[in-house]
């Protein structure tokens, strides 16, 4: 796979550190557990989203853009880390936050994320749950064309097939890292919602033979919803980089049994994951994202899903900055 092929920036720190926890995997009494820190990236406080946006901003300056639009829920970590990106490389930033939790708190409308795309300079519009974004985004992109801009428009999650390019280029690091070390990885894990990830991670491990399962944890949609969207972007994904068929169906799985109520939303599982997390190991997970898939991690390692397996490795997609947040809902006893 040769993605120097296509147009990318800097934006990140790479290669992320790939970590063991050794007091977590004795907590579990079982695999030993290792971390790829995603949390690292570097640009805004970090998260799995930069990855992306190195190709995807790289698209958008080719393309002759000076104004970034994109979307995200009010919380969320890729339109954080896209504003910041879109100021590194002096481009404008449009946008759109939709509120999908309802009865959100004050530290929920003020802090966290969204404190930080204010920081950032990002002009912010507000939408109800279920707007109709794609529409949303082109009228938004209609007025920066209409001033005299050049608006390009990046899907939330930077999840299409050139932003999982990041998430190719990953998988590639991820093996490169194991081999260095001689670590025979058994499984690979991470948080999946808006499929870029997933779906760039099991693109680039099936099109180089890596022989390593990918879970993804979901924090939003049913699991044959989400499976399917990860393998049709991963198809396409293939597609991209000359690799069709490498993808099969039953390549892509997903997980979605620890969403709890519903996307955004606190979950005991999650909240006991993350304080294990920060005491054990100095860490920080967020409570959207990888704090369900770390709560979802620990539960299955329990039931014996991992059995017979000696190393996993979690995929840490970030999103700390989202604690400040959520911070009067974090049982913190």
């Amino acid at each position: 796979m040769h993605l120097s092929r296509f147009p990318r920036v800097s934006l990140a720190h790479l290669p992320t550190p790939l970590e063991h926890l050794p007091r977590l995997s004795g907590h579990l009494g079982g695999p030993q557990i290792w971390v790829k820190r995603d949390d690292c990236t570097g640009l805004a406080s970090g998260g799995n989203k930069t990855r992306k946006l190195e190709f995807s901003m790289a698209a958008a300056i080719e393309s002759g853009a000076d104004t970034i639009v994109t979307v995200g829920a009010y919380q969320s970590n890729h339109v954080r880390q896209t504003a910041a990106a879109a100021c590194k490389l002096g481009l404008g930033c449009e946008v759109l936050l939709e509120h999908r939790v309802d009865k959100p708190t004050e530290d929920y409308l003020k802090s966290g994320n969204v404190l930080l795309d204010h920081l950032f300079g990002a002009n912010i519009r507000e939408y109800p749950a279920g707007t109709d974004f794609d529409a949303a985004m082109e009228e938004v992109a209609a007025d920066v064309n209409g001033g005299g801009g050049r608006a390009c428009i990046i899907p939330g999650g930077a999840s299409n097939r050139i932003g999982a390019l990041g998430y190719v280029n990953c998988a590639l690091e991820l093996v490169n890292q194991a081999n260095e070390r001689g670590l025979i990885i058994d499984h690979l894990v991470t948080a999946t919602g808006s499929a870029g990830t997933q779906a760039g991670l099991v693109t680039g491990l099936k099109g180089m033979n890596a022989n390593i399962p990918l879970l993804g944890i979901g924090v939003s949609a049913p699991s044959d919803e989400q499976e399917q969207k990860v393998y049709e972007l991963a198809c396409e994904t293939a597609d991209y980089i000359g690799a069709p068929g490498a993808v099969e169906r039953g390549d892509v799985v997903a997980n979605c049994d620890y969403v709890g109520e519903g996307y955004g939303i606190p979950t005991d599982a999650m909240n006991d994951a993350v304080l294990l997390l920060a005491r054990l190991e100095g860490l920080l997970f967020d409570p959207v994202y990888s704090g369900k898939a770390l709560a979802g991690l620990i539960d299955l390692v329990g039931k014996g899903h991992f059995d017979g397996a000696k190393n996993i490795v979690f995929l840490h997609t970030g999103g700390s900055a989202a604690l400040f947040a959520y911070a009067s809902q974090l049982n913190l006893e």
